[in-house]
């Protein structure tokens, strides 16, 4: 009988290796690990160890390593699906019936990695071929040797628009299957499909269980709309779930004789081959994106603590703090997350190329923990200098820690960040002569020239004046639309932004997918695919608007050398004001649900932080400032009977 891959993870998820293990070995807790003697020889001193995070065992003394159901094929002779069977009956599941279609997609699946397999082997020998010449050379100036491309498995796509489907139709595949594998485009007017990767260096991408599912590809051409470009979604390959050279870090991390037995994860596919290069073989790379939740899960079943590498530049600190954001709820104890800040400009192929893998590996070490990254986020919002300033600061270190789910964890972080707000803020200052402080109030420590990342005044100026974050929101796409080139340069951005508006998200989604597809479309041609799409009533509706949308950025949009500063700007003011708007948003909720001193001081404080006048103020769905007054009113005339 032939299971699922679901209802396989669904039985590991429920039963412990250390519970099935433990129930025919006697097992002792060692650290985050069990040891025991092992079933497999006769011992006197335990070399048999059990780790439930990352789910297998491993016998030092025999060699021996696997799951919980390889366990039982080696110890109880059993069959793997008696294994299944037996397993099943211990979680509580009853084993699935003969599904005909279960089989038939298990069936589908298999033969898309197949072709996948065929489509590798077709990249490396394009490499080798006369057309491939191009791409050698990028891979020797990026310090690879051809002994080292089938080692990591880079190939070329030739820059022919159906090299690869001739090559794959000839040994038998059928075009559609091809275009579910996310190998060839289907073009939107049901023509012809052509291969999505074109004249591009290719790097397979491999699941957890080192099946290889996809590809990215690094464009040779400077004119070429997006410099690296994924597999799409399939039912193999999920971006958001996979890591590349996962399977082989994960190895590198386990090896009794590493040191590191955490992930590194750096930002792209030479990064992470850099690191391996120079004998860091932990290293992985997230594809195309910012870290994501299910990705941090991914690096957790390896190690408690994976080390994330960024440039020391303000992206680099920007995208730092956005996985520090969506980490947050995720923390558990044994669970959290270390930083490493490059020196700007450089990344670990940079440092190998230039300095060597010691230098690499020095980089490497260390790194600030995820609390420190907390603290920095908090602190560099703004500068400290009144003590309105402090308080903010104090608010938004409670409001990062209550993002925290874990209550030991909330419990800890909470503790720590008040006792470095209170070192802070409470030091001695000098009195003057007549009484009062000699100077303005400033920190211990002043702040780096890096840490001076929060929005500047002019920044603050123009978010007061201009319109809400749901406007801001419109003006972005639509300035994304009108220069199609800011939708390169700030994917992930628009990626990260929020649309009431489902038609809206509809349109973003769109524009993201026509970059990743590989074709350069002008405006017309964008406009023609939305349309294509049902999308012309919101497109229209955008355009109506035109003017207001586009008086929103400060710069010449029109100025290509301006409009991506002028589009960036514009962001970061968006930004800022959805935060504003998501803390009035908890700020009335919180006063509504406890009408408390400390609940209304808090929603006082919401306000102030987003105003605007009132002839350009958007609709708020009955919560405008009216509202807001109503509700101060309201439980202002509350506590003062409660007083009484």
């Amino acid at each position: 009988m032939r299971f699922t891959d679901d209802f396989i993870d669904e039985i590991k998820a429920r039963l412990r290796p250390s519970e099935v293990i433990g129930r025919r070995v006697k097992l002792r807790r060692q650290g985050r690990e069990f040891a025991g003697l092992s079933p497999f020889n006769k011992e006197k001193t335990p070399s048999f160890f059990v780790n439930d995070e990352k789910g297998f065992y491993h016998c030092f003394s025999s060699g021996k390593h696997g799951d919980i159901f390889s366990f039982l094929q080696e110890t109880e002779g059993m069959s793997f699906p008696e294994a299944v069977e037996a397993l099943a009956g211990e979680a509580g599941l009853a084993l699935p019936a003969p599904d005909p279609e279960a089989e038939r997609r298990a069936e589908q699946r298999n033969t898309l990695l197949d072709w996948i397999t065929a489509a590798q082997a077709f990249y490396e020998a394009a490499l080798r071929r006369a057309y491939g010449k191009e791409a050698r050379a990028y891979l020797e100036r990026r310090g690879l040797k051809p002994d080292e491309w089938k080692r990591f498995g880079v190939g070329y796509a030739p820059d022919q628009r159906t090299a690869l489907k001739d090559e794959l139709v000839a040994k038998g595949a059928k075009p559609a299957e091809l275009v579910e594998a996310g190998l060839l485009i289907q073009p939107d007017d049901g023509g012809s499909p052509y291969d999505r990767f074109r004249g591009r260096v290719m790097f397979p991408i491999h699941d957890a269980r080192g099946r290889l599912v996809s590809f990215g590809g690094r464009a040779l051409s400077k004119e070429a709309r997006a410099k690296y470009l994924n597999g799409p979604d399939t039912p193999l390959f999920h971006k958001g779930m996979t890591l590349y050279r996962y399977t082989e870090a994960r190895k590198a991390a386990n090896d009794p004789k590493a040191s590191m037995k955490n992930l590194i994860v750096v930002e792209g596919y030479l990064d992470a081959i850099a690191c391996a290069r120079a004998g860091v073989g932990q290293a992985v790379a997230p594809l195309g994106t910012a870290l994501t939740e299910d990705q941090m899960k991914l690096a957790w079943r390896v190690g408690g603590e994976p080390l994330l590498c960024f440039d020391g530049d303000n992206a680099g600190r920007r995208a730092a703090f956005r996985v520090v954001e969506r980490a947050l709820p995720l923390l558990e104890p044994g669970k959290s997350l270390r930083f490493i800040h490059l020196d700007e400009g450089n990344d670990p192929d940079d440092l190998l190329r230039e300095e060597g893998p010691a230098a690499l590996k020095r980089a490497l070490e260390g790194g600030i923990p995820l609390v420190d990254m907390v603290w920095r986020r908090e602190y560099e919002a703004e500068p400290l200098e009144t003590p309105e300033a402090r308080a903010g600061l104090k608010r938004r270190l409670f409001e990062a820690v209550g993002e925290i789910k874990d209550d030991s964890v909330r419990e800890q972080y909470r503790a720590e960040l008040l006792s470095r707000f209170d070192a802070l803020t409470k030091p001695a200052r000098p009195q003057a002569r007549n009484g009062g402080t000699g100077r303005p109030w400033r920190p211990r420590r002043p702040m780096e020239d890096w840490e001076r990342g929060g929005p500047t005044g002019e920044l603050k100026a123009r978010a007061g004046k201009k319109g809400g974050a749901e406007l801001m929101s419109r003006a972005l796409l639509y300035a994304a639309i009108e220069r199609p080139e800011l939708s390169d340069l700030f994917a992930e951005e628009l990626i990260e932004m929020e649309f009431a508006d489902a038609p809206l998200a509809r349109l973003r989604d769109a524009l993201i997918e026509s970059g990743e597809s590989g074709e350069t479309l002008d405006i017309e041609g964008l406009r023609s695919h939305f349309a294509r799409l049902g999308l012309s009533d919101r497109l229209g509706a955008l355009d109506s608007e035109r003017r207001l949308l586009l008086a929103t950025f400060s710069g010449d949009l029109s100025n290509p050398e301006k409009a991506s500063d002028s589009w960036r700007r514009a962001y970061e003011v968006y930004a800022s004001r959805r935060a504003a708007e998501e803390e009035r948003a908890h700020a009335r909720r919180a006063v509504v649900d406890d009408p408390s001193e400390k609940s209304l001081e808090r929603f006082r404080s919401a306000r102030s932080l987003q105003t605007r006048p009132s002839d350009e103020a958007e609709p708020d769905t009955g919560r405008d400032s009216g509202f807001d007054d109503r509700i101060s009113a309201i439980f202002e005339k509350a506590l003062k009977k409660k007083r009484k």
